[in-house]
């Protein structure tokens, strides 16, 4: 156990290492960071390592092997209605429990926080069941995504347009590192009951769908609510003098964090529980397995987020607005592009959702070419997103083309790498993005005098929809090159059959 926890650790240095080295060249050239903050980011950085290795092996002991327990057994029961009861308990507590939707919400305090996360968790929880019946009953999700996301636009016309960021950065901030490795396992453990030629392509797919469900929610809240208008909490800088206060900071936010997570797990591990009983699924070895992998996840998970919150959000609030504020503010779209290209590889959550595509696609599809498409689709959001901040453009001059061409390219890409794109635009949007990537727009907007609900919010959504056009055109081009592998071989086999026939006749000859 120990020589795979170093092994993890050594996964996270590898992917946190380059962010942390572009901030600190940055600190130290164009934007000059206080010596306090510069000492939190850092100590935020070995936290932020350290949690993401223990979740990471957690995730590895605990959550992958009880989804996919769950979901292979639930349609066993034969009970349609069993099955989306229980999916949709599921879908509601772990949204619930997401610490990433709670700092979104902490953002909007005009719409009360329980009345915000109730109605993410139920968009999650209807779109969850839905999830699960496509798979189950081999709906094509392309088909479902145009017709949702079609609906979304439609309703975004209603809405005011301080809502329409929220709402699509709800649906970003929903697939965190709680939800995600639980949905992902879940999804495989369905899809190996069907057992057929489709199943594979049919396990990818679930988070998409349940991405979509909270951004439907919250623009019909959006509709109905009749606060006040929308508006933000904004951020406030730690002040600390010595080494003492630092550590005094992230020991007085540890215990928040704790209970975070703690309230996050128990609902998880209740149903768990409840599971078991009902069925006996798992043996007494496996419970003690999971047991010690739950212990790691709540670990790793309540470390990560201390890490993150008290280091990182501070310096990404700090590095947007002094790049902002420097003399060539358009610098701040390429260096932006940098910061966004390495972040994505610190994504606890895209790590667990490059392994299973490698290990479904038998290493058809490598970690290394999945990253490399996230990695330039972040980089691209991040570089439309400080264009809207400098320039106050409407993010649906964004979105809309960019939703057409990933909708588009469902048509053309094979089935699973449709699922796998769309899984993937909500894995990359995770806590780093919500704790490092939104302060530094928000940093950058308040700077350049812009609307922070306007111009600021809808990185999350930017982040969670370039990945669906990079890790599609990676499909075109893994479709291509299947083809053109293949091609040559097309007439091989009517060659050897003119071989056989001519031997036949040979041998009818002799005869």
């Amino acid at each position: 156990m120990n020589q795979v926890l170093r092994e993890k650790v050594r996964e996270a240095l590898s992917s946190v290492l380059p962010i942390t080295f572009i901030i600190l060249l940055l600190s130290v050239t164009i934007t000059p960071m206080p010596l306090d903050m510069l000492v939190l980011f850092l100590v935020g950085t070995v936290m932020l390592i350290l949690g993401t290795g223990l979740f990471s092996l957690g995730t590895d002991l605990a959550m992958t092997p009880m989804g996919e327990g769950i979901g292979a057994q639930l349609p066993k029961t034969k009970n349609i209605w069993l099955v989306c009861g229980v999916t949709f308990v599921i879908g509601l507590l772990i949204t619930m429990a997401e610490p990433d939707l709670q700092v979104l919400a902490d953002q909007v305090p005009s719409i009360p926080n329980s009345l915000l996360i109730l109605t993410v968790a139920l968009g999650v929880g209807s779109f969850f069941v839905i999830a699960i019946l496509r798979t189950l009953f081999q709906i094509p999700l392309s088909r479902l995504l145009v017709i949702f996301y079609a609906a979304v636009f439609v309703l975004s016309a209603f809405v005011p347009n301080e809502f329409v960021s929220v709402a699509f950065d709800s649906g970003g901030v929903t697939t965190g590192p709680i939800t995600v490795p639980f949905i992902m396992a879940l999804g495989v453990g369905v899809a190996s009951i069907r057992g057929d030629r489709g199943s594979q392509d049919d396990s990818f797919g679930l988070v998409a769908l349940c991405s979509i469900g909270p951004i439907l929610a919250v623009l019909i809240l959006g509709i109905c609510f009749s606060g006040s208008d929308p508006s933000y909490t904004p951020i406030t800088l730690p002040d600390v003098a010595d080494t003492r206060e630092v550590a005094a900071a992230f020991a007085s936010s540890l215990p928040h964090y704790i209970k975070e997570v703690i309230s996050a797990l128990v609902p998880i591990l209740l149903f768990c529980a409840i599971f078991q009983l009902a069925f006996r699924r798992f043996s007494k070895h496996q419970l003690r397995k999971i047991g010690v992998g739950f212990l790691y996840t709540f670990t790793g998970l309540a470390v990560f987020l201390t890490g993150v919150n008290v280091g990182f959000m501070p310096a990404g609030h700090y590095l947007g607005q002094q790049m902002a504020r420097m003399e060539q503010s358009w610098m701040i779209i390429p260096l932006s592009m940098i910061i966004g290209y390495f972040i994505v590889t610190a994504e606890p959550a895209v790590q667990v959702l490059n392994k299973q595509v490698a290990t479904i696609t038998n290493g058809g599809v490598s970690q290394r070419a999945m990253m490399l498409s996230l990695s330039l689709g972040v980089a691209l959001s991040l570089g439309l997103s400080m264009l809207r901040v400098l320039t106050g453009i409407s993010i649906y001059w964004l979105l809309i083309p960019g939703y057409l061409l990933a909708l588009g390219l469902t048509f053309f890409v094979p089935k699973m790498f449709t699922g796998i794109a769309f899984d993937s635009g909500g894995v990359a949007s995770g806590p780093l993005t919500t704790t490092f990537l939104l302060p530094f727009a928000m940093g950058a907007c308040e700077a350049a005098g812009g609307n922070i609900l306007t111009d600021a919010f809808g990185i999350v959504s930017m982040v969670a929809m370039t990945p669906l056009i990079t890790i599609q055109l990676l499909g075109l081009m893994y479709k291509l090159r299947t083809k053109s592998v293949h091609e040559p071989a097309i007439a091989t086999p009517e060659t050897d059959e003119d071989d056989d026939i001519i031997e036949i006749k040979e041998a009818e000859h002799h005869e």
